[in-house]
């Protein structure tokens, strides 16, 4: 009977499964563009979810409310930052695959994510790899799994900079994981702190080299630079134009929403979605769905009680299931731009790119101190003072290094708040090497 009963869970499992692939069609990547199964290109209209510090992918009936509202709002797309891969994700893929939504996956979570704050913890080992490999074995059979990412800010200083052939050599074994099993070929990337000095190093040189299995598949930056009333050049956004110039996977960016001048209006859309960048930029993570103690939310679930009531379905003071209220006018304000910028794109039948991967950056007196196509960690090997013939670090760290750019994040979604490294711990990091 036991068996009988297992059998009749795995069909419905199975059954549940393909009903999410049927209701989507994949996503590919070409070139600097992703496209869908059909030909078209897609453009990623998305907003960070992330309920609670667990899994906000478990509750079906949640799910089904927010994809709904998400829909409403012109959503194609949800970042998650932290998953459970034992839990059951069939409900909530299927309600976001039939609302048209898409999901891009952290496969770190708080204990397994790379680490570049402190001397001798930098590492990518076999615990990281397994925890990892198990958050794509839970998604990868879902046709609106978008992407992975092997990491969120690792690097949110600019002395951190070291830190990034772990990114790297995370991203290689996770696509060689990926391909040995079979899986279909999901793109896995990274997404960046928006740091200056690391403009444009950092993502040129995660998508560097000649051997693109050793390479990331797309780069997200979290950027907040448009704030208020702001435009193309004054932004900086034209800046960030100039850098993705010419690269040669998907660009976007991962966050964005900045919220210092209240209410949001998300102007910077129109430029992110208009003719000045939408053939370099692939669309944009709006930060972030539900509404906390930062202001950044869309929509809530109710107000705000005491941080130390208990209640079902409150979190910190925070209602995190429910009715989703959109916040105004921030809620209308975003809605209202994404419904006038719809951009075509290329169909994926005339798009023939003749790109190639960026150098890779040598190392600089502003603060990248990888200098060149340095050999990659293999897992295991830990970030450690010595000497190498093999990588040298030659840059000094300088600048913005004592604060991060991204201040607004919650506990729930990951996010670090870094503290500048002392000039005693920054001198014996510039004298790192990659591993004894």
């Amino acid at each position: 009977m036991f068996s009988k009963t297992l059998a009749a869970a795995g069909l419905l499992a199975s059954v549940a499964i393909s009903a999410v692939n049927a209701a989507a069609p994949t996503i590919t990547t070409s070139g600097a563009k992703f496209f869908y199964s059909n030909g078209t290109q897609y453009y990623m209209k998305g907003v960070a979810y992330q309920l609670t510090e667990a899994d906000p992918l478990i509750d079906a009936e949640q799910c089904q409310r927010d994809a709904t509202v998400m829909a409403q709002l012109g959503a194609n797309a949800i970042r998650v930052y932290h998953v459970d891969p034992a839990g059951d994700h069939d409900g909530c893929m299927s309600a976001f695959a039939d609302a048209g939504i898409y999901l891009l996956v952290d496969l770190d979570t708080f204990t397994t994510a790379i680490d570049a704050t402190a001397i001798d913890k930098t590492t990518w080992n076999q615990t990281q790899f397994n925890a990892f490999a198990k958050v794509m074995d839970a998604f990868h059979s879902y046709n609106n799994t978008l992407g992975f990412f092997v990491g969120n800010e690792v690097i949110a200083l600019n002395n951190q900079s070291l830190a990034a052939p772990y990114i790297k050599a995370a991203a290689r074994d996770m696509k060689a994981y990926r391909n040995s099993k079979g899986y279909r070929s999901i793109p896995i990337g990274y997404s960046a702190a928006d740091i200056a000095e690391l403009r444009p190093m950092l993502q040129n040189y995660l998508a560097c080299g000649t051997n693109s299995s050793e390479s990331i598949d797309f780069f997200g930056l979290n950027a907040y630079e448009w704030c208020g009333s702001n435009n193309l050049q004054t932004s900086g956004y034209s800046t960030l134009n100039t850098y993705a110039e010419s690269y040669n996977i998907p660009i976007f960016f991962s966050e964005t929403g900045c919220n210092t001048v209240p209410p949001r209006d998300f102007a910077d859309q129109s430029a992110i979605f208009g003719s000045s960048m939408n053939d370099i930029w692939s669309g944009a993570i709006i930060y972030e769905w539900i509404e906390e103690t930062n202001d950044y939310g869309l929509i809530s679930y109710g107000p705000m009680v005491s941080a130390t009531a208990t209640a079902s379905g409150v979190v910190a003071g925070i209602s995190r299931q429910g009715t989703p209220t959109p916040v105004s006018p921030d809620f209308t304000n975003l809605q209202n731009q994404w419904k006038t910028l719809t951009p075509t794109g290329v169909a994926s039948s005339a798009y023939s790119p003749s790109l190639t991967p960026p150098a890779c950056p040598s190392s600089t007196a502003g603060g990248w101190l990888v200098d060149g196509d340095v050999k990659l960690p293999s897992i295991g090997q830990t970030l450690a003072t010595g000497t190498s013939s093999v990588a040298t670090s030659t840059g000094t760290a300088t600048g913005s290094a004592a604060s991060a750019t991204a201040t607004k994040k919650s506990n729930a979604n990951g996010g670090k708040e870094i503290a500048g490294m002392s000039a005693g711990l920054l001198t014996v990091m510039l004298g790192f090497m990659y591993w004894l």
